[in-house]
């Protein structure tokens, strides 16, 4: 996971310019059912899971009647961006960042890592948008949800925008969504059935999804990152992350302390905020602290090694960001992380295995040629599956099929004879 993301928080109207252009999204709001404001256990329950199927079955094309459109679409984003610790923020700010084919982006900043008095302001102002927005035909929701309280605040934001008869997107971040799900059941599957797709980052996550909504509706897509140049190699190994047990620096500092007396010539560098584990002292190492994404990716762009041990894991940023600028990826086997390492793409060690990870670092220190060939099947595996290019597709196409099953729910009100979703069991 990428520890470091940039800039504030956005306003409603930030981003991106293209959006300027006389898009109207906040309006008088439309009117709203009773008990049908929040999370609610008469939001939408629909029959339980199907089969799973590819990204390119269960996303479809754009409908005709979209494209007809001469006005653009427009995709509004619920949760956190900018400089706050954590993968979600750089995956909502490399959306904000990217001009989509068909969709102009707004942010609704509901969480920024503060609390108390702000966190409660923050999420307030967030409801008051959502209940604000304005033409439900053209704009799809996305809120993008991480265990725990997220999955209370966040998701109560996309249950509103769902009564209000917007088209919903729950995008799954988090590494131990599938734990949570089997512990708080109710609230997970109150959120999911208020979203038209659902979009995870690993199987295990598509799978725990699919026990709560059908599961052509549930779509596994990769985290995306920006493209990168790779400078001067030095010899360096960059751990980037918070500094914590779950991210297995103790093992990561225990098997450097091995290694650095027959590698005099190579650096450790961590590169997080503190977590739970103190600033250890290094020999030939050092900490450097929290470190703007900026600063971090310039520094991957100097490195050989990129090394993340951690225990538990979702689909890290910092192994794509790695990869993306030709390190040599070594990593836990944990989460998303073997399917993105798969086939020879990075080195994959078990996890809490701290003489499987020594000697992972010292084959990749001590064979130049073996370490190359290794950042060289990283970059290709980046621009094949991970890049902007291959990625942001499959998510525009996530939010068109959104708006088209949303259609289908207001047809299907409205239809003589028909039963409204909302009371279905």
């Amino acid at each position: 996971m990428s520890l470091a993301e940039a800039g504030d928080t956005q306003p409603l109207d930030a981003v991106p310019p293209s959006v300027a252009r006389g898009e109207t999204v906040c309006g008088e709001p439309e009117p709203i059912e009773s008990g049908r404001v929040g999370i609610a256990p008469s939001l939408v329950h629909l029959p339980v899971p199907v089969p799973q199927t590819s990204v390119s079955a269960v996303v479809p094309a754009l409908s005709a009647s979209i494209v007809r459109q001469a006005e653009r679409l427009l995709a509004v984003h619920i949760g956190r961006s900018g400089e706050v610790a954590g993968g979600m923020s750089q995956v909502v700010n490399g959306y904000l960042a990217h001009s989509f084919a068909d969709f102009d982006l707004r942010m609704v900043a509901s969480r920024d890592g503060s609390g108390g008095v702000r966190a409660v302001s923050l999420a307030a102002s967030a409801f008051w948008k959502v209940l604000r927005l304005a033409d439900p035909e053209r704009t799809v929701v996305i809120a993008h949800l991480s265990q725990g309280g997220s999955f209370a605040r966040e998701g109560t934001l996309l249950a509103l925008a769902h009564a209000r008869g917007f088209a919903t997107v729950a995008q799954l971040h988090g590494s131990s969504f599938a734990d949570f799900a089997q512990k708080r059941p109710g609230l997970v599957g109150r959120v999911l059935r208020a979203a038209d797709v659902v979009l995870t980052l690993s199987a295990e996550s598509r799978a725990a999804a699919a026990e709560f909504v059908p599961g052509e509706r549930v779509v596994l897509v990769p985290n995306a990152v920006a493209d990168g140049v790779h400078r001067e190699i030095e010899p360096l190994v960059v751990f980037g992350g918070a500094v914590s047990k779950r991210k297995g620096v103790d093992l990561l500092v225990a098997a450097w302390q091995r290694l650095a007396p027959e590698h005099p010539l190579w650096r450790l560098v961590i590169a997080g905020p503190l977590a739970d584990q103190p600033a250890v002292p290094l020999t030939r190492g050092a900490f450097v602290g929290a470190l703007s994404h900026e600063a971090l990716m310039k520094l991957l762009e100097r490195s050989s090694i990129a090394v993340l041990p951690s225990r538990d894991e979702a689909m890290p940023m910092f192994i794509l960001e790695a990869m993306a600028r030709r390190n040599c990826v070594v990593a836990t086997r944990v989460g998303g992380v073997p399917a993105v390492l798969a086939n020879g793409v990075g080195v994959i060690v078990e996890p809490d295995d701290l003489d499987s990870l020594e000697e992972a670092l010292r084959h990749a220190i001590a064979d130049a040629a073996w370490r190359a060939k290794k950042a060289d099947l990283a970059r290709s595996a980046f621009e094949t599956t991970y890049s902007a290019a291959a990625v942001f597709p499959l998510v525009e196409r996530s939010w068109v099929a959104a708006l088209d099953r949303r259609s289908d729910r207001v047809a299907k009100k409205h239809t003589p004879g028909s039963r409204n979703l909302s009371q279905q069991p």
